[in-house]
Parts: C-alpha cells; structure tokens; sequence
C-alpha cells in the first residue's frame, strides 16, 4: 500500500502555507501521494477583510480545497501545520478538528502516523506546547505521533525544537529551515510507509 499524506495546513499570513508548500515537495520526493488541503476559515469575512495581509493570503490561496472527513478518510498519514495563539493551534484548525468526531469515534483515525508544525511570532511564543497540545489530541485519536526528534543534524541547526518544526513568522526561510521541514516530511513518510 502506498503512503497517501493528507497535509493539512492554517495560515493566517502564510507562514504555514509555506511550510505545508515545502513539506509537499519533500513528500512527493520520499514517493507519497499528496493533498494539500487547508482548514476552513471560521473568522467573519470582514475580518479577514479589514486586514491587508490576511485577505491577501486569503485570496492568494482560495483555489487550495478545504480538508473535509473525506479526505480523513482517504489518507493514511497527516502532516498538520498551524499556528500558535496562546500556547495552543489556531482556532481554525482547532475547529477543523471538531468536527472530526464521527470518523474518529469508529477509529478511522486509529493507528494512522501524524507529525505536526507550527509557528509564533518568536521562538518562545507557545510553539512547543502548540505542538504537545496538538499530540494529545493525536493520542486521542489512537493516533501514531510521529515526532522529527533529534534524528537530523539540521534539527540543532534550526532551534533543536524535537516535536515538530516551528518558525518564527515573518522570517524567511532558510535552507536550513527548508531542509528540516522536508526531513519532518520524509520521516513521516517513511514510518507511514512501513506501518502501511
């Protein structure tokens, strides 16, 4: 059985659709079939509207479906990238994943690997228990947390952050930065691979 990721990202600005944009390529790379999907938007339009770079991303990214339980249900592996607000995911993805509570109470998310990123405004903005928070909910689930660990050089190299890849928004993107998204990516790929 092949691996089929669903990445399922939330940005606000782009940051996490950028960071779901370079999983992608690391992904397909490692031979996974790959849908990007994005969390619905749940803030009233006019929100999003009286922000510039809000509606830009909004509009930059309106052709990227939305994740729905279909595409639950169709991927074995999850790559899940939002941002923090207060320590814990964005609301949006938060509220994708309410509604979620159909498929995984049957198990259709048991035994699936998930990996997790996120990014704050700086380094010690909530990124790590973003990122823990989002895996308790994964162990919920009966799902497979698949961590990046101390399992690449380059984790050192881009804040030794062991539970996923966080960046602090607004900062462009090293090659660093791209490869240890892209070793998150494939390692998932990989576990997802020999559990499938």
């Amino acid at each position: 059985m092949s691996v089929k990721l669903a990445i399922i990202y939330y940005s606000t600005y782009g940051t996490n659709h950028q960071m779901a944009s370079i999983a992608v390529e690391a992904a397909k790379d490692a031979g996974a079939e790959v849908r990007v999907l994005k969390a619905p938007e749940t803030a009233p339009e006019s929100v999003v509207a009286g922000q510039d770079a809000w509606k830009a991303q909004a509009e930059k990214t309106a052709d990227i479906p939305q994740a729905s339980v279909e595409d639950m249900e169709w991927a074995n592996a999850y790559l899940i990238s939002a941002p923090t607000r207060f320590g814990v995911m964005a609301s949006q993805m938060r509220a994708f994943i309410d509604t979620l509570g159909g498929i995984w109470s049957k198990g259709g998310l048991a035994n699936k690997p998930v990996s997790a990123m996120t990014s704050a405004q700086n380094t010690h903005g909530g990124q790590e228990t973003t990122l823990m928070s989002f895996y308790a909910t994964v162990m919920h689930w009966g799902g497979i947390v698949v961590a990046p660990g101390y399992t690449d050089e380059v984790i050192y190299k881009t804040g030794g952050n062991p539970y996923g890849y966080s960046h602090n928004a607004g900062e462009d993107f090293s090659d660093e930065a791209k490869t240890a998204i892209g070793h998150q990516a494939r390692r998932l790929v990989e576990i997802a691979g020999k559990l499938a």
